[in-house]
């Protein structure tokens, strides 16, 4: 079996040497860029996971983020000094998957790393089993042997999280799910309080994909106090 290949950007030399050190060890192929823009010239199809620093000279992390999700649903992690929660629901809202803060410890960058091409591999993008379309809202179809969402035929370009947050729900009709449930389905692991803002972010930016009138989401309805659920 192939090693996986981890593509990162950090414009300080000693955590891109730590970074390579460490997922070198896991088994990983690791690839070092120092900065948004010599990243992106490096990604292409046999890249499974991007991880990003925020704070980079030229291109930000942020812009690196926003520009791959133009073409690519390879999972990404931000890993920044930025803690606040205005900076993650950012990192969530261009794009992002999973969010880390410095300094962090080895051992939950790699935790969080198996985490997301597992989800990625097993659960996500790469690898569906299901042939058989989706039909919700009368006009929304997901294809689950593309993982493909489609508008009145039109592709919609979700990220990997916000596919299999749809998926999830779609394939469960009005039944409603509260935040937990989304979360531990679809993360895959313990939920907790803060973890509401991460949903909800994702939930956010598929119902803009989809181009739901924020007044009046007519795809993914809220249930006040209890939850969402689709039609």
């Amino acid at each position: 079996m192939s090693r996986k290949k981890i593509l990162f950007a950090d414009d300080d030399p000693e955590i891109r040497e730590v970074l390579s050190l460490l997922l070198s060890s896991e088994g990983y192929e690791a690839i070092s860029a120092s900065n948004g823009t010599e990243l992106l010239s490096r990604l292409d199809d046999t890249v499974d996971l991007v991880i990003l620093d925020v704070m980079m000279p030229g291109l930000s992390g942020y812009a690196a983020c926003a520009e791959i999700r133009k073409q690519w649903a390879v999972p990404i992690l931000f890993l920044t000094a930025k803690s606040q929660d205005s900076d993650k629901t950012l990192g969530f809202s261009v794009g992002g998957d999973d969010y880390l803060v410095k300094p962090f410890s080895y051992t939950e960058l790699i935790s969080r790393v198996k985490a997301m091409l597992r989800r990625y591999y097993v659960y996500g993008a790469k690898n569906a089993e299901q042939s058989n379309l989706i039909h919700c809202c009368g006009n929304i179809e997901i294809d689950p042997s593309q993982c493909m969402v489609r508008q009145d035929g039109r592709e919609i370009p979700l990220t990997d999280t916000e596919y299999r947050i749809l998926y999830l729900m779609a394939s469960h009709p009005k039944k409603v799910f509260s935040v937990q449930n989304i979360y531990e389905s679809v993360w895959n692991e313990p939920y907790f309080y803060n973890s509401n803002n991460t949903v909800m972010v994702h939930i956010r930016n598929i119902r803009r994909k989809l181009g739901d009138d924020p007044q009046n989401c007519h795809t993914i309805r809220t249930v006040w106090g209890k939850g969402y659920r689709i039609e």
